[in-house]
């Protein structure tokens, strides 16, 4: 048998989770019917008899009005002229129903706890009713609420995407044009050089339309992609560069958000390395540190510039479009993916050039994978 084979459904997820997170508050408003019907209605036994009585009755309450409901509308916005309906019948069986329950738990005679031998049944099944109305009410507020929050979530992650998306129309110009303005000039003095580089741009692009396009990508796939842009770039440079790629092998199927290294990478070359005339190496390297992913790029170009801080925001409320943007992107992604213990820093890298390292919780990392995958798979059904 499979996994897939083995899965819960969806529905049946939703409806186990729901009911986890009502369990709480019912047994607390069952608590405080105990204490109403023996202090305040003062009717039935003692107090620990009809406590559980009354746990006895509520969470049969819960389970047979939130069942039926998640059985008829599902995740949806019940009738209310129909839910009314259901609490109406299954106030009085949950009253029912949790009585001979609660006798066959206190070994009691059940005819004891039937209605017709019962004080005062009709106030119980009159309580039971407003406390299921109020408990249903009160939890079908706080999913509303639940579910705006999840909206508003899904919006920012978003805006985050739409930036990726600039940032990826940022990037691909400066590149494509220099690219093609090299290939100009190659065709007529060098073909096979000329060639070389088309082949390459052709995997590069088709690598990184494959990687704008997705949720989220394996480390080694973007690993795959920076191979792709230095290599076409090492062909542009020539001598003037060379890079080194350290991807340990378990660390290849790490789950995490496209273009994070992508744009650090493409600033290392952009703003470190082809301004200097000698031009330098590239290193990306991925490493575990302390229960985080640390994902360092280092070059050594002509260093940072001294005039800004890198490692804060633009003073100006306009995006930068340049270095700034990038790196604004990459933070604003890492918090809002990965929790604010997901950070990127930019120092100085020794003897020369500069370093930038994403750090990420591997906790954070794991769980938004988990969450991207249940959210697809809900949409998907």
């Amino acid at each position: 048998m499979t996994q897939h084979d083995t899965a819960l459904p969806p529905r049946l997820i939703v409806l186990l989770r729901q009911l986890a997170l009502a369990l709480l508050p019912t047994l607390v408003i069952n608590l405080l019917c105990a204490l109403a019907v023996t202090y305040l209605m003062r009717i039935g036994g003692t107090f620990y008899e009809n406590l559980q009585v009354s746990m006895c009755i509520g969470l049969l309450a819960m389970l047979l009005i939130n069942g039926t409901r998640l059985a008829i509308w599902g995740d949806g916005e019940p009738n209310k002229l129909g839910f009314l309906a259901i609490i109406a019948v299954m106030a009085p069986l949950a009253v029912l129903l949790g009585r001979i329950l609660a006798s066959l738990l206190m070994d009691q005679p059940i005819l004891n706890m039937v209605p017709e031998q019962s004080d005062n049944i009709i106030a119980v099944i009159v309580l039971t009713f407003l406390v299921c109305f109020g408990a249903t009410v009160f939890f079908w507020n706080r999913q509303k609420m639940a579910a705006l929050q999840a909206h508003a979530s899904q919006v920012e992650k978003q805006a985050v995407q739409a930036q990726l998306q600039m940032l990826q129309a940022q990037i691909e110009p400066h590149m494509l044009f220099n690219t093609l303005a090299t290939l100009q000039s190659l065709i007529s003095t060098d073909p096979l050089q000329a060639e070389l580089m088309l082949n390459q741009l052709v995997h590069y692009l088709r690598t990184t339309l494959s990687a704008s396009r997705a949720d989220s990508t394996s480390l080694q796939k973007e690993f795959d992609l920076i191979k792709a842009y230095l290599g076409l770039m090492s062909l542009r440079m020539g001598l003037r560069l060379s890079y080194t790629l350290q991807l340990p092998e378990h660390l290849g199927k790490l789950r995490l958000a496209p273009m994070l290294l992508q744009p650090l990478v493409e600033n290392a070359i952009k703003h470190g390395l082809e301004p200097k005339v000698a031009g330098g190496n590239c290193t990306v390297r991925a490493a575990v540190h302390n229960d985080m992913l640390v994902l360092s790029v280092l070059d050594t170009g002509v260093g940072l510039p001294t005039s800004v801080s890198l490692n804060q925001p633009p003073a100006q409320k306009e995006p930068v479009i340049g270095m700034h943007f990038g790196l604004d992107n990459i933070r604003e992604r890492l918090v809002t993916l990965y929790g604010p213990l997901a950070e990127l820093i930019i120092t100085h890298n020794v003897p020369a050039g500069a370093m930038a390292q994403i750090t990420i919780p591997l906790k954070a990392l794991k769980a938004a994978h988990r969450s991207s995958k249940n959210t697809r798979l809900l949409d998907h059904h």
